[in-house]
């Protein structure tokens, strides 16, 4: 199966690159599946700046001459599309043995743990905004706390590459930590896809010879670019 992979999209958002989004849509290759791994909307009941609606209606419309396959997130989870086209929803995916594919939030014991701290957290970050610092995603914010932030992606990268070992997997990708990465634990490759919210943006190229993880340079105006 050829597909590509895509992340964190966040339709909604502020900090979503439309434009990126659209020229990556432009030249996706005939025949090849799209799927979207979670968190492609921001807010499930927010409604979308008109560019975004496009996108959300550009992807419907895809689905009709290509196989499109939407992986529940967090952000996104149990959304029911009005016109959906032929869209599929799920909450995992699998290609064969090759690749598990799943949002992350099912491995992420931190943010379920901590709830409060991450509320608390939210809440510091639009103050600091309302104040006038720098509008940044929420996530691009916590990377400035380095411990904290290794210790999420460390904690879903540790789960997610135990469920696919012990289910017989390959590799296995996630979104949700907005980090994007290509590393091997315990014997099983574990690839994330970061997000749409700031540059770069990455996609995963599945083909039946293996898995790229891909920098999508539209900005240089490269349409594709090299491999992380």
């Amino acid at each position: 199966m050829r597909a590509y992979v895509i992340s964190d999209v966040h339709l909604g958002s502020q900090h979503f690159q439309d434009a990126l989004l659209e020229q990556f849509l432009n030249e996706l290759p005939d025949g090849v599946a799209l799927i979207l791994n979670g968190d492609i909307l921001d807010f499930v009941h927010h409604d979308l700046p008109e560019s975004h609606q496009r996108l959300l209606e550009r992807l419907r419309d895809e689905s009709l001459s290509r196989r499109v396959i939407w992986v529940y997130g967090n952000h996104d989870d149990e959304y029911q599309m009005e016109d959906a086209g032929r869209i599929e929803f799920c909450r995992d995916f699998r290609i064969g043995k090759q690749l598990y594919i799943n949002h992350g939030y099912d491995f992420d014991s931190v943010m379920s743990r901590y709830r409060w701290f991450v509320r608390s957290f939210r809440c510091m970050h639009r103050f600091r905004m309302w104040l006038g610092a720098e509008p940044v995603h929420v996530a691009q914010y916590a990377k400035r706390w380095s411990l904290l932030y290794r210790y999420l992606r460390r904690s879903v990268l540790i789960a997610a590459t135990d469920y696919a070992r012990e289910h017989g997997f390959e590799a296995v990708t996630c979104g949700h930590t907005h980090f994007a990465e290509d590393v091997v634990a315990g014997g099983v490759r574990y690839i994330n896809t970061g997000s749409w919210t700031e540059t770069p943006v990455h996609y995963i190229d599945v083909t039946d010879a293996g898995l790229d993880l891909k920098n999508w340079n539209a900005l240089a105006g490269a349409g594709t670019a090299g491999e992380e």
